[in-house]
């Protein structure tokens, strides 16, 4: 999973990126510090990891992963190439969503780049962005494939959703709001990968105080939250400066989260939102050479999801022998589950859950 973190300039954007990835990219409080796109690769945290890993002795132990890219602050005009412009809006194309960065704390010691803080205003400055981006995506596509409709039912209807699209973007919408039931037109959808037809996850950074009430008090987490709620994102708070105060500890995290009226980290936050707005679980594998967290997407069936292992597992699928993680630590084997009855074997059209221990059988 790849996500394209963005935002303004002096947010906290690459604050949070430093936090999440310890990947010390240049933070200082003054626009475009970030030039070029810091890549950091982050382990999903999963404590049946390591419960499975004791349990089979394994020799290693391998996380889900989730790459985070920070991009550059865009500013008002960054598809026409103000401040660092389009060559960063290039590189959110890649990504699989967006974690939008809004600021929700007052600090007259933090230059607002619009002068105030109003995050309502700031998301739309990026939509913009985005929209005007995609728009000459659109118009490029549009001028290609009027040559090819005379003569094309295909690309004449093509043609006809690239209009259409166009003006749904005109008009101010995202490109994730477009619906549309018609497989041809959603295949088009996915291939033109638009900016504003990722799915969108907020992060609202507030100060410290505002964090043991999850921004339930804070005016401009409200704000945001009303305008996730119309646009089918997820938010959550988060206080990057407190994340990266964090991201050095080790021991003593649980301890200073508690302190905080903390749970959970502000990675396990956006981890949780991710896979939620992504609609993404793992399933895990465990022997006596390796325990591993495989993420696929849910409504996955056994044959797809073996083929994230290797495409022969899927080939040569024959079964799927499985048993709950839960069910497996019960047992305290293997072998106890399977005595049980709690192993089931399943076949091509099972549907794989979330902390599934699955062990495939194939042949090629």
């Amino acid at each position: 999973m790849k996500l394209g973190i963005v935002g303004l300039p002096n947010v906290g954007k690459s604050t949070l990126f430093n936090s999440l990835t310890k990947a010390g990219a240049e933070s200082a409080n003054y626009p475009f510090c970030t030039i070029d796109p810091n890549v950091g690769v982050v382990a999903v945290p999963d404590e049946r990891l390591q419960l499975l890993t004791d349990l089979y002795h394994s020799e290693k132990t391998t996380p889900a992963v989730i790459e985070f890219v920070d991009i550059a602050g865009l500013v008002k005009g960054a598809s026409k190439g103000e401040g660092l412009g389009n060559q960063f809006l290039a590189n959110i194309r890649e990504v699989d969503a967006i974690v939008h960065v809004v600021r929700c704390f007052e600090d007259t010691n933090v230059i607002h780049v619009d002068g105030s803080v109003d995050p309502v205003r700031d998301i739309e400055t990026i939509n913009l962005e985005l929209i005007f981006s995609d728009l000459e995506i659109l118009e490029r596509r549009i001028s290609k494939t009027a040559r090819a409709a005379r003569n094309d039912k295909t690309q004449a209807k093509e043609l006809e959703l690239l209009q259409h699209l166009k003006e749904h973007l005109e008009a101010g919408e995202l490109a994730i709001t477009y619906e549309t039931d018609d497989e041809d037109e959603q295949a088009w959808l996915a291939e033109y990968n638009l900016l504003t037809g990722k799915p969108v996850i907020f992060a609202a950074n507030v100060a410290e105080d505002d964090l043991a009430d999850d921004g339930a008090a804070n005016q401009y987490v409200q704000a945001v939250r009303e305008y996730a709620k119309n646009s089918a994102s997820e938010v959550f708070v988060i206080c990057a400066q407190i994340e990266e105060e964090i991201s050095e500890l080790d021991d003593e995290k649980q301890m200073f989260l508690e302190d905080l009226g903390l749970k959970e980290s502000g990675l396990e936050k956006l981890i949780k939102a991710s896979y939620s707005l992504l609609g993404l679980l793992s399933y895990l594998t465990a022997g006596e050479k390796e325990t591993r967290a495989w993420t696929i997407k849910k409504g996955t069936k056994a044959p797809q999801a073996a083929g994230k292992i290797h495409s022969d597992f899927e080939r040569g699928f024959i079964r799927a022998e499985v048993v709950n993680y839960q069910n497996l630590l019960d047992c305290g084997s293997y072998a106890a589950a399977k005595e049980k009855g709690l192993v089931g074997l399943e076949g091509k059209d099972y549907v794989v859950k979330d902390g599934d221990v699955i062990l495939f059988r194939f042949n090629v």
